[in-house]
């Protein structure tokens, strides 16, 4: 809980009509966590849709976070080992999409794309999420690099011992 806490968009003990009042005139797309007001749930996910706010449970089980959603459905999400990386996982997934869409019976889609904050992050808080964005593509794009080296090396590796398994033959 204290990762969700940091993250700056946790309300924590927030009625479903202050979060709607809070999400009221935000663009769509805008979201917050708080807790549940569900006894069988812990956290709520309060976000803004062409349709008005709106709520999202999040259901807790094994240890491990995901969206609350039908039976049949259910066994199909994804499941997290934190509420941040659920929101993070979710946020990336809207990122290339437009809001406002309605399919042909009427549900509206949801996008997570803004986060309403507790208060504006601080200028070290920002820099920090700003050098952990960049710093992980650098270190995929490392490992990338390091994979490469390690299957030419595996390559040549092979092509040697091959060979010289063929002049001993």
């Amino acid at each position: 809980m204290e990762e969700l806490r940091r993250a700056g968009w946790y309300w924590g003990n927030m009625s479903v009509a202050e979060a709607k009042e809070r999400l009221q005139d935000a663009p769509e797309g805008t979201f917050l966590v708080r807790d549940s007001s569900h006894s069988e749930y812990l956290l709520t996910i309060s976000v803004k849709t062409s349709a008005g706010p709106t709520n999202l449970r999040i259901e807790y089980q094994d240890g491990k976070f995901r969206l609350d959603s039908i039976t049949c459905v259910r066994s199909r999400l994804k499941q997290f080992n934190s509420v941040v990386h659920l929101i993070e996982y979710y946020v990336l997934m809207c990122k290339d999409r437009s809001g406002s869409e309605t399919t042909s019976n009427g549900t509206v889609h949801l996008y997570l794309n803004k986060p309403l904050y507790t208060s504006a992050p601080s200028l070290q808080h920002r820099c920090r999420i700003t050098i952990n964005k960049y710093t992980r593509l650098q270190l995929l794009m490392h490992r990338k690099e390091e994979l490469v080296h390690f299957v030419v090396f595996l390559h040549l590796s092979f092509r040697r011992v091959t060979s010289t398994q063929t002049r001993w033959q």
